[in-house]
């Protein structure tokens, strides 16, 4: 892709699928400007004018982006929506290209090349924990998506796993690690939680390995809670 303005693409990058709110800029792989709030409801509210903000101190006009990239799960339902809906409607405005990323991979790009494996765990909200491990020197991933029990999290790694070191991250990487109780040569990645950074970072590799680019979905690894209100003539259930 050809920036509209100076060398490399212009990306704004959004992350709402977590614990966070978080927006930022950058041009080619360097940040521009970013904030980040963490809130676990909110996310409708603060977004918006925390887009303009970042906006203004890129110090580059809307017009100049070239692409909306944005987070899309696994995480928060509400959040999802909200993140996907708001980067999805600045595209559209702009006739700019959308990138959706997962979460795991906003996680795995923000990190390092390293030797060994990365496990990325990430909060469910429940008692499971959300879960994909990739290969640290390329960054691709070793398996898919889960959405695993942490009991059996130390069988679902060793599938996967030799002999070589593992990187926890994620906002529930010291869970994780509890959860395989040394059953591997761990380290962890403080403050790890994917954020628009992340974001920003896993876009451009995205676009580096597939040019053409994909559809952006939402990424569920379960259903939605629900509820139904009392007194109504049918269900009417609300997700997170």
């Amino acid at each position: 892709m050809t920036s509209k303005e100076g060398a490399g693409p212009l990306l704004l990058a959004i992350e709402t699928a977590g614990s966070a709110c978080s927006v930022a800029i950058g041009r080619g792989r360097n940040v521009l400007a970013a904030e980040c709030q963490s809130m676990r409801y909110g996310h409708v509210e603060a977004l918006l004018p925390m887009v303009d903000r970042v906006v203004a101190a890129s110090g580059v006009p809307r017009a100049a982006l070239d692409g909306i990239a944005v987070s899309v799960g696994p995480g928060g339902f509400t959040g999802i929506r909200v993140g996907l809906g708001a980067a999805q409607g600045v595209a559209l405005a702009l006739g700019a290209r959308l990138i959706g990323v997962t979460s795991f991979a906003a996680v795995a790009a923000a990190l390092p090349a390293g030797a060994g494996s990365l496990l990325v765990a990430l909060d469910s909200r429940r008692e499971d924990l959300y879960v994909q491990l990739f290969d640290r020197s390329s960054g691709r991933p070793l398996a898919g998506p889960a959405a695993v029990m942490p009991n059996d999290l130390a069988q679902y790694a060793a599938a996967f796993l030799g002999g070589a070191p593992l990187l926890i991250a994620g906002d529930m990487a010291k869970d994780a690690a509890a959860a395989l109780g040394g059953r591997f040569a761990i380290e962890i990645a403080d403050n790890s939680a994917a954020d628009a950074r992340g974001v920003l970072a896993a876009a451009f590799r995205q676009m580096e390995s597939e040019p053409a680019g994909t559809p952006v979905a939402p990424l569920y690894l379960r259903p939605p809670d629900v509820t139904f209100p009392k007194n109504a003539s049918g269900p009417r259930p609300e997700g997170r």
